[in-house]
C-alpha cells in the first residue's frame, strides 16, 4: 500500500478542497404563480410543470 513519503503542505491540501464547498441551491420563478422552484420539479404552490397541471393542489 502507497504511504506518502513526505507531508503534504497546507497550499496543496487547500488546493484539493476547494472542490468540496456547498453552493445555495438554484431557484427559478414558477411562470405561473411565480413562487420560487427547484429547476425540472413540478411547483408545489400550484401543481404546474411546462405549463400543464401535473398534480392537483388543495388551496386553503
Amino acid at each position: 500500500m502507497g504511504v506518502p513519503k513526505r507531508r503534504h503542505s497546507p497550499s496543496r491540501r487547500d488546493k484539493r478542497r476547494t472542490h468540496d464547498k456547498l453552493k445555495p441551491p438554484t431557484y427559478t420563478l414558477c411562470p405561473q404563480c411565480r413562487e420560487p422552484v427547484l429547476p425540472h420539479h413540478v411547483c408545489p404552490h400550484c401543481g404546474t410543470y411546462k405549463g400543464r397541471e401535473v398534480i392537483k393542489v388543495e388551496e386553503e
